[in-house]
């Protein structure tokens, strides 16, 4: 019988056999202008750059506050690249996309 696993994103990963799928988190205070437009900003940001190669979830922390702590969320919006190691989050807007590449280890910076 095959052990059953927690449901992490390396479990995903797995699970999908693609090593290039990105899994980013973007945690947001409340539907405030500043969250909608930085949930716009990394849509568009992955569309554009990880066609078919990402998970985006989208975490509300006034909905569920416990995972600030869990996550050390200390700035919204924050987006987290879980996935591929290493880890790496980014606060702000999103609306730099140079400033994304970079921070995501996709390109290397000008």
């Amino acid at each position: 019988m095959k052990k059953k696993t927690g449901n992490t994103a390396a479990d995903e990963l797995e699970k999908s056999n693609n090593p290039e799928k990105h899994v980013l988190i973007l945690y947001v205070a409340g539907m405030t202008p500043k969250s909608s437009v930085a949930i716009d900003n990394v849509r568009k940001f992955c569309e554009n750059n990880l066609q078919g190669r990402y998970e985006l979830k989208v975490i509300d922390l006034y909905q569920q506050p416990e995972l600030a702590q869990e996550t050390q969320i200390v700035a919204t919006p924050t987006l987290i690249k879980e996935l591929p190691l290493p880890l790496r989050k980014l606060i702000g807007d999103m609306s730099d996309t140079q400033r994304i590449l970079v921070g995501m280890d996709l390109k290397p910076g000008n």
